[in-house]
């Protein structure tokens, strides 16, 4: 057996903290719009071959050398039509949303930003690219760190706060810290409730995430096959939190990307998902850094 382990198994424990959500809340809500379309793997940007990966049709050839003209049309419908459909879904239930942004996507497509400020959401960071950094040297991922704050700072007059690459490195964590501005890390689906976790000698709060709750299984293998499927599997999920969170609060996140349920079958499905939370009294639906902010308030970092 390794001694000391380095996984924490133990987490919170049998006895959950209270979170003590606003106003008695059963149950934090937090929606998360991943803006990745034009960031993928693409030749154009000195990539070894085309986007293989969460696009509308599974298994796809990478084309060593070549653009993938298919692939960059099933992207480009996120950017062109798929995120103002989603947009607008908020907008019409004025609910908030965080986003996970791509630091080039948003910088080839900076009305996108701007909307996104204007309805005042979130706009967290999902790295320079939408790419695998396992494995990328050090100094690369950290001058991607540093590009991904600077454009979000630039195109939305604020400092990201919060960060996820969602395919990170083993140096990932100790460069954040390093960067410095960064409140909450993301790259973790380990827990219902945020914690902190101690990376490069101090302490990083942790919101995680989730790949359950999310849309990225309609590019998956077995995934969702409907909307209905997806809308189905959402209300069973904040039911059942909905219920425990009468004795012991949680927090829930729905993972949504421009291309995959900014389609219209899916946007309907989240719509729907939508009106039924609204339905319910005591649900804090919170962006990401509201969700942090109060766990430091009521939770802070041990010693």
């Amino acid at each position: 057996m390794t001694d000391p382990y380095p996984r924490d198994l133990i987490g919170h424990g049998r006895h959950t903290p209270d979170p003590k959500w606003p106003n008695g809340a059963r149950l934090a809500l937090s929606f998360v719009l991943n803006y990745e379309e034009g960031g993928e793997r693409n030749v154009l940007d000195g990539d070894p071959h085309s986007e293989t990966y969460l696009a509308e049709v599974r298994d796809l050839p990478p084309m060593p050398g070549r653009r993938n003209l298919f692939v960059e049309d099933l992207f480009e419908y996120g950017s062109r039509a798929g995120v103002w459909r989603l947009m607008r879904l908020f907008a019409d239930r004025q609910i908030p949303f965080t986003s996970w942004s791509v630091g080039i996507a948003l910088k080839r497509n900076p009305e996108v930003a701007k909307a996104m400020v204007e309805a005042g959401h979130e706009v967290a960071s999902h790295s320079w690219r939408w790419i695998d950094y396992d494995g990328m040297p050090e100094d690369e991922e950290r001058e991607h760190i540093r590009l991904a704050i600077e454009t979000i700072k630039d195109l939305t007059g604020t400092r990201p706060v919060g960060w996820y690459t969602g395919r990170y490195s083993e140096n990932t964590g100790r460069l954040l810290v390093e960067e410095g501005s960064i409140e909450y890390w993301c790259d973790f689906y380990n827990d219902d409730l945020p914690y902190w976790k101690e990376v490069a000698g101090t302490q990083m709060l942790i919101v995680p995430y989730t790949l359950d709750a999310n849309d990225f299984k309609f590019a998956m293998n077995p995934g969702w096959t409907s909307g209905d499927d997806f809308f189905q599997y959402l209300k069973n999920t904040f039911d059942f939190l909905y219920r425990e969170g009468e004795t012991a609060p949680k927090m829930m996140t729905v993972g949504l990307h421009c291309r995959l349920a900014g389609k219209p079958g899916r946007a309907d499905a989240v719509g729907r998902f939508m009106d039924h939370v609204l339905s319910h009294d005591g649900v804090w639906i919170a962006r990401r850094r509201e969700i942090a902010d109060h766990w430091k308030k009521h939770h802070p970092a041990p010693a």
